[in-house]
């Protein structure tokens, strides 16, 4: 018999994973990521209070181990850079560009895309993946990201002006 548990991770395992893999854009750091926010599930599946969806929940804890992530590896950047001027080449360390095995498995288009997405603000990525790569509705993802309705049409707005300057432009980068 299944518990609750096993049927929130059978149904969105890939669709979190997916979420946090285009944030991280590491395949080890997603799954270590993915883990964690399902332990965060498990821990508190008890005080759901079933006022958005079970995905909506999920994704909005998802979004959280995220950016403790995101704030844990800042600390550390910073207590590391912070012992070397600003002119050391030590602060070079941290690439952001895609591994390549990561590459190969993106069509080319989605490579393209997946690179801009890059060069868009933390806000505007994250309602891009989850309007248009997770297909949330505009109220499921204001829910997951702790917005206004209002909030997330214009980060999308400005996300997809964005976009489409950045792979219209005729430049390579």
């Amino acid at each position: 018999m299944k518990t609750t548990f096993d049927y929130l991770y059978d149904t969105y395992h890939t669709d979190v994973y997916q979420y946090i893999f285009y944030l991280v854009k590491n395949h080890q750091v997603a799954e270590d990521l993915i883990q964690e926010t399902f332990i965060k599930v498990l821990k508190a599946h008890k005080q759901f209070r079933g006022e958005s969806s079970e995905k909506t929940w999920l994704f909005s804890i998802a979004r959280h181990t995220v950016m403790d992530h995101f704030r844990k590896q800042q600390r550390e950047k910073n207590k590391w850079f912070g012992l070397f001027n600003k002119n050391d080449e030590w602060q070079q360390i941290e690439g952001k560009e895609p591994l390549p095995e990561e590459l190969l498995i993106l069509a080319e288009e989605q490579q393209l895309l997946y690179r801009k997405l890059d060069l868009l603000t933390l806000d505007q990525k994250n309602v891009i993946i989850l309007r248009f790569i997770q297909s949330m509705s505009i109220h499921d993802t204001s829910r997951i990201l702790e917005w206004t309705e209002s909030k997330v049409k214009t980060t999308q707005h400005r996300a997809i002006k964005k976009l489409h300057q950045l792979l219209t432009n005729k430049e390579k980068g």
